[in-house]
């Protein structure tokens, strides 16, 4: 029997949660094609990646990168001295590595390592997680070989001949998932008769989103429904202050990240979560009720785009950042009791789901890196 060729991967990107889950499943879909690759992860420095990796069993460099401060001209000049060294940095690290091909998922460190991949000859492939190219893709797209997609009309940002209709890598352990209803309800202490609402502040934290349910623990409190509530990091402190000044409550579980997402999507009748792509992803497969508050402070509103792609197919719902504080807990309380809405919420979003990604996505890898080897 013939040995199979070894091929060498570098995955480049990171930043949020957003970024690094997709990257880890295509990583993962890679070693159970392939199992001999070897993988290496380029991120930024002090980024989330430089930690959620490691947990998955990869190795990660990390890049001096940051991104510019749209607000503070002055402020860019040490991030243009940190992308030449980030820029200098991933040539070492390709020249060292010897890859077979570079993947680019978004975020700060993509943008060195790609352009450094495809200037030494490397092929690149980039996943576009949004309906929306950023600017950093729309320039590595030039160079890219493939380039895989998750929402239609990308072709107006990139050559149609390089775009793959893929969709977003989701975390497997969400599609594998074996666990009831009854006894997700129960991991959260919370009640299996009840309707329950998840809400999703985020890895890192949605203001406006942590606001509002701050701003209306009292209507939480006295309502029918209960709330399982992840926070974010920077916003646990002053929610659990929020709760202890309302009173405790019996029907809101609050933290500020879920582990076990399997679980509390399990749990939940309802979801309200920014408008990420990956999140997005994540909604579809599981065909989940949503309703989407796009955050404004994205690259090119770039959530609201992603947000009414399901918004026009009536796969979602939507609430205006800005309206949020007036309106988004009685828009999730009158919704999560309205079953009919709730069914059709799920049966449109359940349509747009594109389940393969991850497996496409390392056989695309694959292809190119064994091509370069000939």
């Amino acid at each position: 029997m013939q040995m199979e060729k070894k091929i060498k991967v570098i995955i480049s990107g990171g930043g949020t949660g957003g970024h690094i889950f997709p990257a880890v499943s295509i990583a993962n879909a890679v070693k159970e094609q392939h199992p001999n690759a070897e993988i290496l992860f380029v991120g930024a420095e002090g980024r989330m990646e430089m930690q959620r990796v490691p947990e998955a069993g990869y190795k990660i460099i990390g890049l001096p990168v940051a991104g510019f401060d749209r607000k503070h001209l002055l402020k860019n000049i040490s991030v243009l001295i940190k992308l030449a060294k980030s820029q200098w940095k991933a040539r070492a690290i390709i020249k060292e590595f010897k890859p077979d091909v570079a993947v680019g998922v978004g975020g700060y460190a993509s943008g060195p390592t790609l352009k450094a991949a495809g200037m030494m000859g490397v092929p690149t492939l980039i996943q576009e997680q949004n309906s929306y190219a950023g600017v950093t893709n729309k320039l590595l797209a030039k160079k890219a070989h493939k380039i895989c997609v998750a929402y239609d009309g990308m072709d107006k940002f990139f050559p149609s001949k390089k775009i793959i209709m893929t969709g977003n890598p989701v975390r497997q352990a969400l599609l594998n998932n074996k666990v009831s209803k009854e006894d997700a309800l129960a991991s959260f202490g919370l009640d299996s008769r009840k309707k329950t609402i998840l809400i999703l502040g985020g890895s890192l934290g949605a203001r406006t989103i942590n606001q509002c349910v701050m701003g209306n623990l009292d209507k939480i409190k006295t309502s029918e429904v209960q709330f399982i509530w992840q926070t974010g990091k920077i916003y646990i402190d002053q929610a659990r202050k929020a709760v202890e000044e309302a009173g405790e409550s019996e029907n809101l579980h609050v933290t500020d990240f879920i582990k076990d997402m399997a679980s509390a999507y399990a749990a939940a009748d309802l979801v309200i979560s920014r408008a990420g792509a990956g999140s997005i992803s994540e909604f579809c497969l599981l065909g989940k009720p949503v309703i989407l508050v796009p955050s404004p402070n994205v690259a090119e509103d770039h959530q609201t785009k992603n947000a009414m792609a399901l918004v026009n197919k009536l796969a979602a719902i939507y609430v205006k950042d800005a309206s949020a504080n007036a309106e988004l807990i009685d828009k999730a309380l009158q919704t999560v009791t309205d079953e009919k809405l709730l069914k059709e919420l799920s049966d449109n979003i359940s349509k747009l789901a594109l389940p393969d990604s991850a497996n496409i996505i390392a056989h695309e890898v694959w292809q190119l890196a064994t091509n370069k080897q000939r």
